[in-house]
């Protein structure tokens, strides 16, 4: 049995690739239960704390949070308890056997990720996107739908990069920064930093 903690429209990707990747019996744990019931297709039996309680009775544990952040904290608070972390990856996507996911990451449709990549736990790739070689990607960053990582790019924890982004070779993005989809990335991006455009640049609010 799985459980996933989030009962987001997430949540349903990770499910569905769960059932695609052979899980028969998926649960889903939010903190919304018991006023929230299911998550499409699939039921919400719990909150977090009695997913905590019940760790024993599901063979894999993921979280469904797209917040980077709080999916993170969650994922360290089932580790400390002893949860069965699992990683999910879609059959459509292409992962080179060179390449290192840690646990708690989820790897979603068409996606590809290339030879010698290292990806930290927690970690989204969504759909369709690319990771060139040789990217060394933290915990619990956010690639989304259609984003080009060239070779050699580092992604630091938390970072979320946005729909539709590329990112020119050797280019570091640093931890907990936002870049604006439909972005261009020619430049080291900073630690906590907004940037979008084309060529990316700095958001000054």
């Amino acid at each position: 049995m799985l459980a996933i903690l989030g009962a987001s429209g997430h949540g349903k990707v990770l499910a569905d690739i769960a059932e695609l990747t052979n899980w028969e019996k998926i649960f889903f744990f939010d903190d919304a239960w018991p006023e929230k019931t299911n998550n499409g297709a699939w039921p919400i039996v719990g909150n977090t704390q009695k997913l905590l309680n019940n760790l024993n009775d599901y063979n894999g544990v993921i979280v469904a949070i797209g917040n980077n952040k709080i999916r993170q904290q969650k994922l360290q608070q089932l580790y400390s308890a002893g949860a069965k972390l699992i990683t999910l990856i879609h059959p459509s996507a292409t992962v080179s056997r060179y390449t290192k996911i840690g646990p708690g990451s989820v790897v979603v449709a068409g996606a590809v990720i290339n030879p010698d990549c290292i990806i930290g736990s927690g970690a989204i790739i969504n759909t369709c996107s690319s990771v060139g070689h040789d990217c060394t990607l933290g915990d619990a960053v956010h690639i989304c739908p259609g984003v080009r990582l060239a070779g050699g790019t580092v992604v630091y924890d938390r970072a979320w990069v946005g729909v539709g982004t590329s990112v020119r070779q050797l280019i570091t993005i640093g931890a907990d920064s936002i870049v604006g989809a439909g972005s261009v990335v020619v430049k080291d991006v900073p630690s906590n930093t907004t940037v979008m455009g084309v060529p990316a640049s700095i958001k000054l609010y």
